[in-house]
């Protein structure tokens, strides 16, 4: 993939791509005055759904509870390979097949009365409209470019960025 180019089904790759490698991101509501949090994600790229396990007495999930709120998910991959950020409707739900699929001793931790515990609860983001940043130059690469800029008087090509839809 060129760095020059990147079109949204390329970034939209890697977007998955690293967030099954990499899960945790910001989310939050979209409105001013919220401030995004932690949370791990699991994708479901196949419907542009990824889920968050939550607890229905937080105070994300008691404001998603209120009906149905439009979100925010940032993400920086763990590489620093795919930054994005994409807007999205949040709700919350409680399905038993999506809990299973990806319960892991991680998420166990958090519900001490495992899948059963009744405080156990999904917030399912739908994600919309977004931005995707991609660059595969790494370290390396990233300050040769600067160097380079610097020298020629140019500013430096450091990766690709494309508007993606996840729906």
């Amino acid at each position: 993939m060129a760095d020059e180019t990147l079109t949204a089904a390329d970034a939209e790759h890697e977007f998955w791509k690293h967030l099954k490698s990499s899960n945790t991101g910001m989310l939050g509501i979209d409105r001013p005055g919220y401030h995004s949090q932690p949370m791990t994600g699991y994708r479901e790229e196949e419907t542009g759904t990824i889920w968050f396990f939550t607890r229905d007495d937080t105070d994300l999930a008691r404001d998603i509870a209120g009906g149905g709120q439009s979100g925010m998910f940032t993400y920086g991959s763990k590489d620093q390979e795919v930054w994005a950020c994409f807007h999205g409707s949040m709700t919350l739900q409680r399905d038993q097949a999506v809990i299973d699929k990806h319960w892991n001793p991680i998420v166990a931790a958090w519900y001490p009365d495992g899948k059963d515990d009744p405080h156990l609860t999904l917030i399912r983001f739908d994600g919309d409209d977004g931005r995707v940043w991609v660059s595969k130059k790494g370290a390396t690469g990233f300050f040769f470019e600067i160097a380079k800029a610097n020298l020629t008087k140019t500013t430096p090509n450091v990766g690709g960025v494309a508007d993606v839809n996840l729906d």
